[in-house]
């Protein structure tokens, strides 16, 4: 990179060149995100209570 100004004219071209998902298309992708996260949430939050469950079960079989 030899020429600052020239590479900023360059980057500038190449974001015009991008082409930017609509307001519909990205309304989706966020639902998509959080709809997901509440998923994750809630298998993990299930993984955690059937492993305490367990764990109680061996810790109060071992006392």
């Amino acid at each position: 990179m030899k020429n600052p100004l020239k590479f900023i004219q360059e980057v500038k071209q190449e974001a015009f060149r991008v082409t930017w998902p609509t307001g519909k298309e990205t309304i989706q992708g966020t639902l998509m995100v959080v709809a997901m996260a509440i998923v994750a949430a809630l298998f993990f939050l299930l993984l955690d209570q059937i492993l305490k469950f367990f764990l109680e079960i061996v810790l109060n079989f071992a006392i």
